[in-house]
């Protein structure tokens, strides 16, 4: 199958490469320098071109508090643009793949979300990462939208933002105290998983709202220890809350994900957070 894969030099994007390379499709790459997602006649235009069979979308427009002066900048990326692939895909006749947040929700609940929980994201990446989950259910009947959580993995080394694990690695090896927040919680998900999760749900035919989080909530700080744990560093660790971190965008609470329908599908689940993160080390060696 011809498969294009937007926002192929991300953490996930280079994984879903590798992944569905891997399982005999023809990968077409497309990075942010290789077409705009937010121009819908050049999409047409590479797509149509391509024979497309299958679209996968994770490129996304990801400052969560830059996003908040600027909200239509976010809402072209994570919106109007899956819009766009959308419509191309009814087009052409081919699949939609599109990556989603645990920012949907609020975070209000104290547990884990399921897929039927009522959205309601507070921020203005969430709303324009919910807003594309609409358009592509929206045009395509058999889209395939992934909620994912904290997605960390060895590209993350190169790529600007970088990922949490990374970030505490660059701070211990400055030194002094860190103080990291113990009251948000999320399911961190390592990308080589995420992606080969994903290619199963497409080879099984899946569509509709799919959660793909890592599997086990935890807090920032007690996933910070366990980083350490496993680098051999012993920084000192010192828990914050909320309060003392006032960020430009609000952020849920508890967003960790319960992969309730995935559990369903016999596919084989994410490993534990430890293992996860042992790779992570592995393939950073």
């Amino acid at each position: 199958m011809q498969v294009a894969i937007f926002g192929a030099a991300g953490q996930l994007g280079v994984e879903l490469v590798r992944v569905f390379g891997e399982r005999g499709h023809f990968v077409h790459s497309f990075r942010r320098s290789d077409a705009d997602i937010t121009d819908p006649a050049q999409l047409e235009a590479r797509l149509a071109a391509l024979d497309i069979g299958l679209v996968l979308n994770a490129a996304a427009y990801n400052k969560v508090d830059i996003a908040e002066s600027e909200p239509q900048v976010a809402y072209a990326v994570n919106g109007l643009a899956v819009r766009n692939l959308a419509v191309i895909c009814r087009q052409l006749d081919a699949r939609l793949v599109h990556f989603s947040t645990d920012y949907v929700f609020d975070g209000a609940a104290g547990r884990p979300y399921r897929e039927e929980d009522p959205v309601r994201p507070i921020s203005a990446y969430g709303v324009s990462k919910l807003a594309g989950e609409f358009y592509a259910q929206a045009y395509c009947d058999s889209a395939l939208v992934l909620r994912t959580s904290g997605v960390f993995g060895p590209a993350g080394r190169h790529t600007a933002g970088g990922n949490f694990i990374e970030s505490m690695l660059r701070l211990a090896a400055k030194g002094g105290p860190l103080r990291i927040v113990n009251d948000h919680f999320a399911s961190p998900t390592y990308a080589p998983e995420l992606a080969r999760v994903t290619a199963d749900l497409v080879d099984l035919g899946q569509s509709g709202v799919f959660h793909a989080g890592g599997g086990e909530p935890i807090s920032w700080f007690d996933y910070a220890v366990k980083i350490f744990r496993r680098a051999g560093l012993d920084p000192e660790l010192k828990p914050a809350n909320e309060r003392e971190y006032r960020t430009a965008a609000r952020r849920p609470r508890f967003s960790a994900l319960e992969n309730a329908r995935l559990s369903r599908t016999g596919i084989t689940p994410f490993a534990p957070l430890d293992r996860q993160i042992e790779l992570y080390f592995a393939a950073r060696r």
